[in-house]
């Protein structure tokens, strides 16, 4: 008999923990109204790999549009500066065309880094041609680049939101090219 309630109060132990376990999580998880710093969560989602909030539920008329091969088209919707040393370029990358197609793989260019991470944006490149540099996508510590990875097929009239991060200019420097191989180039104004 003291083997079977052993038995049973070590199953009533680790059921109190568990339960335990949840209500914490439930709670912690919960929300509890503490909206002090909703700059923190934004913070958290853009940081989150490289599917950061690219228009976070706007609707915005592009500030410049790229067009590609095939019916592609990169609407840019904004070009933002951050105070961390970077700009964010978030945009619609559409298909205009007739049938599906497939992403083409030059768009992620060809520095070996950022081609083992599969099909993305990381063959662009913003040229400010006043201090005659160009910056390239940023990597992160794996070198994996900061911007929409894993494309694979667009639908005929599908859209799909992508960003792109880069270095920053100088704070003087307002106005830059975007580039992206097999696209048009079309300036762009750096908001921030």
């Amino acid at each position: 008999m003291s083997i079977g309630f052993t038995a049973r109060a070590r199953r009533g132990a680790v059921a109190l923990v568990i339960a335990t376990g949840l209500a914490v999580g439930v709670v912690s998880c919960g929300g509890g109204g503490d909206d002090k710093n909703p700059e923190s969560s934004a913070s958290a989602a853009r940081s989150e790999g490289s599917r950061p909030s690219t228009q976070e539920g706007k609707s915005q008329d592009p500030i410049a549009e790229l067009r590609g091969q095939d019916g592609l088209l990169l609407q840019v919707i904004s070009a933002d500066r951050d105070s961390g040393g970077f700009v964010t370029v978030n945009g619609n990358l559409k298909n205009d065309g007739a049938k599906s197609l497939v992403i083409p793989s030059g768009l992620r260019g060809d520095e070996t880094e950022i081609v083992q991470h599969g099909t993305s944006l990381g063959g662009a490149t913003l040229v400010d041609p006043e201090g005659k540099k160009r910056y390239y996508v940023l990597r992160d510590t794996d070198g994996r680049p900061l911007t929409t990875t894993g494309l694979t097929t667009i639908q005929s009239g599908q859209t799909i939101p992508v960003f792109i991060q880069f270095p920053a200019p100088p704070a003087g420097t307002a106005e830059v090219t975007l580039q992206l191989p097999t696209f048009s180039s079309a300036p762009i104004k750096i908001s921030g």
